[in-house]
């Protein structure tokens, strides 16, 4: 039998101390029933003595603290899981949003999950396709890894999910794939929008998704993560399948973090977040990843708005330094008309070479990537000295890098948000595009894919 408690001391915010309580355990999970006889779901946070602290999960609007009854149930928050999840929409805490039929859970796991022996982890080396070409092409996505897109206010980086979402599959394996889409703190037009695009397009299909609403309680937002991680976990590491998890957006995330600490008065860290936020956010980004001898994988593209466009601020910063890489969306190329604006020159995928070349995308893709870097930087360079100094100040070298940078952001990038573009799409585009050029200029390219591949261009 289960002690109740009718100990309620105080109620700051989303947080609620009880006095008096015995064999209380940390991340326990509380049942609070108010004096209407509504019942409110919550985490322990903190125990110090007979003290315990408790995270609400609805918040704390209504509360009487005299009339109010506390149950520790003596286990941590779960998520019921099951491959009927496939298809299903639920809301932050792991509850059915889409009036379809309850759940059978086939067993319930711990939503904080179990860490992945770094000995076990096996490393990415699987070619992902998304069928945006600066992803595929320049940027690889590798099965297993986190690959963090960086946006702003305004823009569309909600599109960049659901395409990828649509889109992405692992070429030459007949495994299962699964999308587990997390949203917290987006806005019901924002739900409405992946919910549509999913349903309308079949993604639902193979995908779960968790909804946090921008109403909704910040604290759920917490939780909302560790789900989608929870259930991606199951049918990655139980159930075989290869699972994409996108999580939009972990700046909301951060932002319920830093109202639970403010609460609970602690000493803030840089902006008013709590010191521990790059403890807590690679609790997150590091449940992705391949385990040896397990046939599943779990690849994780966590997207974040960037307060003010800065990129030095806490979130992306630590985020940089957790995950291989990230996709940067660039307001100049959004101005321009160019969708999807993703700015490839400071975007990065750091395991891109695992997953590139002969048998997995094609022998020429890496010469190509690294030529369509170092063509496109020279030809903006040329851009902006040509806006100095005037078309004249340039030689022909360099007007033909301008011209290759201009076609590069027309054809190559602004290629919209319905076109999926196969990774041979990507490369045999990239050789057009690169017919521009003087072929002198080919420096980072091998002669033998020179002549094999620029040919068959002309």
């Amino acid at each position: 039998m289960l002690k109740e408690y009718k100990s309620v001391q105080e109620v700051v915010g989303p947080l609620m101390i009880v006095e008096g309580v015995e064999g209380i355990k940390y991340e326990e999970l509380v049942e609070i029933q108010t004096q209407t006889g509504e019942k409110r779901r919550g985490r322990v946070l903190e125990i110090d003595g007979d003290r315990a602290m408790i995270q609400l999960f609805e918040g704390s609007a209504g509360i009487n603290l005299k009339d109010t009854t506390v149950k520790f149930l003596g286990k941590p928050l779960e998520l019921g899981v099951s491959e009927d999840m496939i298809g299903r929409i639920f809301d932050g805490l792991g509850n059915p949003i889409d009036k379809g039929p309850k759940i059978i859970p086939e067993k319930r796991v711990d939503i904080n999950g179990s860490p992945i022996n770094p000995v076990s982890r096996d490393y990415p080396s699987e070619f992902i396709q998304t069928g945006i070409s600066t992803i595929d092409g320049l940027n690889t996505l590798v099965r297993g890894q986190k690959l963090p897109i960086f946006s702003g206010s305004g823009l569309p980086h909600n599109n960049v999910a659901a395409q990828i979402a649509r889109q992405a599959k692992v070429l030459g394996d007949d495994a299962k794939f699964a999308v587990v889409f997390g949203a917290m703190g987006i806005t019901f037009e924002e739900a409405q929008f992946f919910i549509d695009d999913f349903t309308k397009t079949g993604a639902i299909d193979r995908a779960v998704l968790f909804i946090n609403l921008a109403n909704d309680p910040a604290i759920e937002r917490i939780s909302t993560p560790r789900m989608a991680l929870t259930c991606a976990e199951y049918l990655a590491f139980e159930k075989g399948m290869h699972v994409l998890v996108i999580l939009t957006d972990l700046t909301n995330y951060a932002e319920a973090l830093r109202e639970v600490s403010a609460a609970r008065k602690e000493v803030p860290g840089r902006r008013g977040y709590p010191g521990y936020l790059y403890t807590d956010l690679s609790q997150i980004y590091e449940r992705a990843g391949k385990i040896k001898g397990k046939p599943g994988s779990i690849t994780q593209i966590p997207i974040l708005t960037m307060p003010e466009d800065d990129i030095t601020h806490p979130i992306p910063d630590l985020t940089g330094y957790i995950t291989e890489g990230q996709i940067i969306l660039s307001r100049e190329l959004y101005k321009s008309g160019i969708q999807p604006p993703i700015f490839v020159i400071p975007s990065l995928s750091r395991l891109k070479d695992k997953g590139i070349g002969k048998g997995k995308t094609r022998e020429d893709h890496a010469d190509t990537m690294n030529q369509i870097y170092a063509g496109y930087a020279s030809g903006r360079e040329a851009r902006e000295l040509a806006v100095i100094l005037g078309d004249s100040a340039l030689s022909d070298a360099d007007k033909a890098f301008a011209k290759f940078a201009e076609n590069f952001d027309k054809e190559y990038v602004n290629q919209g948000y319905e076109t999926n573009r196969s990774i041979l799409e990507t490369l045999d585009l990239g050789w057009k595009l690169l017919k521009v050029i003087p072929r002198t200029e080919l420096k980072r390219i091998r002669t033998e894919y020179i002549d094999k591949y620029l040919a068959d261009k002309d």
